[in-house]
């Protein structure tokens, strides 16, 4: 009879198990694997000093060879931020010379060099940011931007702008500016060029008949009244009349004018017969003297004259006349 057997016959075989084939004792299992084993879950190897256990329970301060992990207390200041390629074994001396650092007192996370796609809220009010960014929600402080992106935001406040290309922007209703607007080559309204400059004097294009206050040049009319006609000269319309008179009486009066405005009145002769020629009460010679104009062959006489007066009191013309320039 072996001693297995003997040992057997002291307790349940299912509780004390000893194989003196194999060395092995085993607890609570009766196919111990191991020189010791309690059940399934400690083994004991003898030769090589293995213990085996699916837990550690007690003081282990005394044990040697592994890492027992770093206690952190949240309001401890600067820490380090592990990062390992490791997915098995022990880190005996790991993140000893790490740059990745994180202060839970201010709760900032240190690095020297960020890389990669940032996501999510960034805010700060110093540094910089360099590289691409697929979504920054909030920057309340950008500095150093580059590359090339499209941006797209709502409002821009800032010093200074800078634009090498064509600026482009859809429904803009006011431009408010304190300072002085220069546009180098020019301002364009619609589709054609409105006003430009060359050198320091501007130069404006298009339709002007809209404008009022200025001179643009001198407007001109013709006439050719029949025989013994009253001609109405428009002293709104134009600043030079010129009049083609036909053999018999012709009366000259106007109508309109502004007050300080000069006119020309150009009169010429038929080249056979005679037209004689009177004017209304507005026309006001030197000394109250009408002069006779030339008459017949063709003769050419030139009276020039000033808007005084018009309105309720009565239209007054200081007029002089230059006779036969024929």
């Amino acid at each position: 009879m072996t001693r297995a057997v003997t040992l057997a016959n002291l307790v349940a075989e299912d509780i004390l198990t000893v194989d003196n084939v194999t060395d092995r004792v085993g607890i609570g299992t009766t196919t111990p694997s191991a020189q010791f084993q309690v059940g399934t879950g400690v083994s004991v190897y003898g030769n090589s000093g293995i213990v085996s256990a699916t837990k550690f329970y007690g003081d282990g301060s005394n044990l040697s060879g592994i890492t027992g992990g770093a206690s952190l207390s949240a309001g401890s200041g600067a820490q380090r931020v592990v990062v390992t390629s490791l997915t098995s074994g022990t880190m005996t001396s790991a993140a000893t010379d790490a740059e990745l650092t994180y202060n839970s007192g201010t709760n900032t996370l240190s690095a020297t060099t960020f890389s990669g796609a940032l996501t999510g809220n960034a805010s700060g009010s110093s540094g910089s940011c360099t590289g691409n960014s697929a979504t920054a929600t909030v920057a309340t402080n950008a500095q150093g931007l580059t590359g090339t992106p499209d941006i797209s935001v709502r409002n821009i406040t800032g010093v200074a702008a800078t634009f090498t290309g064509v600026l482009t922007y859809e429904d803009v209703t006011n431009i408010d500016s304190i300072g002085v607007v220069t546009a180098r080559a020019g301002v364009q309204v619609g589709s054609g060029q409105s006003f430009g400059a060359n050198g320091p004097t501007a130069i404006y294009y298009g339709d002007g008949s809209n404008l009022t206050g200025i001179s643009a040049g001198i407007s001109t009319t013709k006439y050719s009244p029949t025989a013994n006609a009253v001609i109405n000269i428009g002293l709104s319309t134009a600043q030079h009349h010129d009049l083609t008179l036909t053999a018999g009486i012709t009366t000259i009066t106007c109508s309109g004018g502004v007050f300080g405005e000069s006119h020309s009145l150009v009169l010429t002769q038929p080249s056979s017969g005679i037209a004689t020629v009177g004017f209304s009460t507005f026309f006001l010679f030197p000394s109250g003297a009408t002069p006779s104009m030339s008459e017949g062959g063709s003769k050419v006489d030139l009276v020039s004259f000033v808007v005084k007066r018009v309105g309720a009191g009565g239209t007054q013309l200081l007029a002089s006349a230059g006779l036969n320039y024929n």
